[in-house]
């Protein structure tokens, strides 16, 4: 293998890409040098490379703010229809790179901090994650971000500035053990703190009836601080607004506290106020009902709705700058997008505050809610389901409770009038879930209240349609619609592949970079011997830099020629991590078993998360961890197999570890992932995929060829016809010697010999409790695995594959999507404008 450039080399390599603006290296400079100066108040003598990353982080923040204030009055004097993505979650990673490329100075402060004599490399890893996201829902929402600021649209997100993102996980003693990710111990100078801003948010309290309606008193209030987070669009000088709020308690004290003694314990108890917004919930598949929850659900939509209005109400219309009064037009002028079922309670509370504060009548605040509320699903599990005790609303949200009961019995007149004297239907449909402990379902108030429900992957919109929410798809059929996810192309090619990037460019222009569908243009060139040296010559220098990074990280020697397969995601008994692992302790088996049979080399890199309660998830990790002990360090061996568990996987690990894969795992049971996007990441950077029928693989599938893609296992309707039938794992265990001998030695303790009983837990789920059916799929998966290593050892073959997998990933754009959200959805239309740079007169 070639040696792999420089980092300067490769990166000076890097265009400015189309952007007219020159930026002048010297001022970059000069620039950096005041920030160290007067910002950090440090010089060249006492800086240490934390201050030289924050002075770097300054700088190009400097560029950024024109652009931002700019943007905002454009809004402002053009009174647009505005789109606010309400998430719990948003795993943004880190946003200088990111932010260079898209404003196009990345070459210019590149030159500057090298005639500096500094390495940006070096500086960049010194940002924190902001790791306020568990996996694909937030990822997804950061990557809506970027696209929708790139398309023109004046478009908020709305979360939670959580003081501890996704926790940092650790491997201790061959297990997960997770450590708090205090991201915010240095500052983030990103972020924009707007006390002036600042909401009074309420809970508990009682309702009480006044001649002029209903009145929610005698409440605990917590204050909502916004903290404003720039989002640049690539190269067209818009940056959008991401606003997290951050929980503060009242700062008035009762001065009795002076007289009898317990000043003191007050201060204290002011801390419980701020708890709500202080730590992520680290579970994204599991509903807990647990009050701090549903606190921070509420704290959330609360402030974010309270802030629409005061935006709404302060908006220049027509030729007239005056207060909007009139709410009719609120529809017409704002779209609220639901991520999931956590902004839910969005849905009573834009009630409350046009029935009960701005006076509406109910039917009219009820027409102006729905029109402005759109729900997405983002899973079909039912562990996923929110679930709300009634109780625990009554006492925490007493007039949401009420508004909730009211929605639901206009609701149920509906189902009613569609089907008279059906207990069933209405039973199924209601609002509020009567067996055992009373709950509101959270998924039947979204749908209720929005005019649009999607689904995130074409199959998963019609399991929604045809099994999840099939009565209310009857009822109301207008409303269900599709959006395949979609991914980012700035920063899953463009910044984490610029290699890649280069070759594309150089053959068919930029373009692809904001209209990903040009990509098919490489398809001619797939079979093409000099294309596929460049490609292959960009996937071993990165695979080689992976490898060095691991060798040092993990002191495991890996061979860079041998295929590396990837599995990277949270870890999900759904997500089969656990029949990956069935894969690599079958492939041990058969080396051991013939040590010079012909075997295609495979380093096997498995990371991701699972979540501190998820005893079986940790279980399995550790399982991987112990069989990869045993692997690595086995001579008859050597390297032809070798398993890393990637440790604290997160968007910047993801960054390194895609360009790098030569195979993607996407293994889940067909009809349990909505849609994945690490798939589109792996398949856009050149890896091949093996996987199930299952979420947008379907999709992929269709746009590559199967004969592009390694397909196996049983479909949606298979698995369906299995569970009818009933699965009896032991059927598969007793007719297949691999799998039986694979069972047995995670059962007998093989690869944990100081405590035989380590993983019989795991062995028992396999053959007694597994609802995700891995022994009815091994063998199909065994078979497809011996496929992809005859395929690899054809490497023409292989290359002309990962080609036609680039051409055809352009559907995967996060951008194709948003442009259907506003399409469809929204109401709102891309806008390819470029707003004026900042040296440049307004308009």
């Amino acid at each position: 293998m070639s040696k792999p450039q420089t980092d300067h080399e490769k990166r000076k390599q890097i265009s400015v890409r189309g952007i007219a603006e020159v930026e002048d290296v010297n001022a970059i400079k000069k620039t950096f040098n005041r920030h160290l100066h007067y910002t950090l108040v440090k010089d060249r003598n006492v800086a240490t490379t934390r201050d030289y990353y924050f002075a770097l982080a300054h700088t190009v923040r400097d560029h950024l703010v024109s652009r931002w204030i700019r943007t905002q009055q454009h809004y402002y004097e053009k009174d647009p229809k505005r789109v606010y993505y309400l998430s719990l979650e948003f795993y943004m990673g880190r946003s200088l790179q990111n932010t260079m490329i898209n404003i196009g100075i990345q070459s210019p402060v590149d030159e500057a901090l090298y005639q500096l004599g500094l390495d940006i490399e070096e500086l960049e890893e010194l940002e924190e994650d902001a790791g306020l996201g568990n996996g694909g829902l937030g990822r997804l929402a950061a990557c809506f971000l970027d696209s929708m600021a790139t398309l023109g649209m004046a478009a908020y997100g709305y979360g939670i500035r959580y003081e501890y993102g996704i926790f940092a996980q650790k491997i201790r003693n061959g297990e997960q053990v997770e450590e708090p990710d205090d991201w915010l111990r240095f500052g983030n100078p990103w972020e924009k703190a707007r006390p002036e801003y600042m909401i009074p948010i309420n809970f508990f309290g009682n309702v009480i009836d006044t001649p002029n309606g209903k009145k929610w008193v005698n409440t605990q209030v917590v204050f909502a601080l916004p903290y404003d987070n720039p989002i640049p669009g690539y190269n067209n000088n818009v940056v959008n607004t991401l606003r997290l709020w951050s929980a503060k308690s009242p700062t008035d004290f009762n001065l009795k506290f002076f007289n009898d003694g317990d000043y003191i314990q007050a201060v204290l108890d002011r801390n419980l106020a701020e708890n709500i917004s202080r730590v992520l919930y680290p579970n994204d598949n599991f509903f807990e009902g647990k009050e701090l929850r549903l606190k921070q659900e509420y704290f959330m939509v609360a402030a974010t709705l309270q802030d629409i209005i005061r935006r709404y109400k302060a908006a220049k219309f027509g030729s007239k700058e005056a207060v909007r009064t009139n709410f009719d037009y609120l529809p017409d002028k704002v779209a609220i997008q639901l991520n999931d079922t956590h902004p839910s309670l969005a849905i009573p509370e834009l009630m409350r505050l046009l029935v009960d504060v701005e006076g509406l009548s109910w039917e009219k605040a009820w027409d102006i809610t729905t029109r402005t509320c759109a729900y997405t699903n983002h899973t079909v599990l039912p562990e996923a389901l929110e679930r709300w005790p009634v109780t625990m609303l009554q006492s925490i949200l007493p007039r949401h409770l009420e508004i909730v009961y009211q929605i639901n019995f206009l609701h149920l007149k509906d189902v009613e009038n569609k089907w008279p004297g059906d207990w069933d239907k209405l039973r199924a449909m209601s609002l509020i879930e009567e067996d055992g402990e009373k709950r509101v379902n959270m998924a039947h108030l979204s749908i209720v209240g929005s005019h649009a429900v999607n689904g995130v992957a074409r199959l998963h919109s019609e399991i929604i349609k045809d099994d999840l929410f099939k009565n209310f798809y009857e009822l109301t059929p207008e409303k269900f619609q599709n959006k395949t996810n979609g991914i980012t192309p700035r920063r899953w090619l463009l910044l984490c592949n610029p290699a890649l990037s280069d070759v594309i460019s150089d053959k068919i222009g930029e373009d692809w970079i904001v209209h990903l569908d040009e990509l098919k243009k490489i398809k001619k060139w797939a079979k093409d011997p000099n294309f596929q040296r460049s490609i292959m010559k960009v996937k071993q220098e990165n695979k080689l830099r992976l490898a060095e990074m691991l060798e040092k990280e993990y002191k495991v020697k890996i061979n860079p020629a041998s295929m590396f397969d990837i599995h990277v995601k949270r870890i999900h008994e759904y997500k089969r991590q656990l029949l990956n692992c069935m894969h690599i302790i079958t492939l041990y088996n058969r080396i051991k078993k013939n040590p010079t049979a012909n075997i295609t080399p495979r380093t096997i890199m498995i990371g991701g998360k699972a979540a501190p309660g998820y005893h079986t998830a940790k279980l399995i990790i550790k399982l991987i961890l112990a069989v990869a002990k045993v692997v690595n360090n086995d001579p008859i061996v050597g390297d032809k197999l070798k398993v890393i568990f990637l440790e604290n996987y997160r968007v910047t690990l993801a960054e390194k570890i895609i360009p790098a894969a030569d195979l993607s795992e996407q293994i889940s049971t067909a009809g349990t992932e909505a849609s994945g996007t690490g798939n589109m990441k792996f398949q856009l950077n050149g890896a091949l995929t093996i996987g199930t029928l299952d979420g947008a693989n379907v999709e992929m599938a269709e746009e590559m060829g199967n004969e592009n893609i390694f397909i196996f296992g049983m479909t949606v309707d298979e698995v369906e016809a299995l569970k009818k039938k009933g699965y009896n794992a032991y059927d598969y265990y007793s007719n297949n010697p691999e799998l039986k001998q694979v069972v047995d030695q995670i059962h007998n303790g093989f690869f944990s010999p100081e405590n035989s009983d380590e993983f019989k837990h795991l062995a028992d789920i396999l053959l007694k409790w597994d609802r995700f059916y891995l022994l009815a799929d091994y063998e199909a998966y065994i078979k497809k695995q011996d496929e992809v290593s005859a395929v690899y050892q054809n490497q023409v073959k292989w290359l002309e594959m990962c080609i036609n997998n680039i051409a055809t990933s352009g559907k995967f754009s996060s951008d194709r999507t948003i442009i259907e959200y506003g399409k469809e959805i929204w109401g709102v239309n891309p806008s390819y404008d470029k707003l004026p740079a900042p040296h440049e007169p307004r308009e």
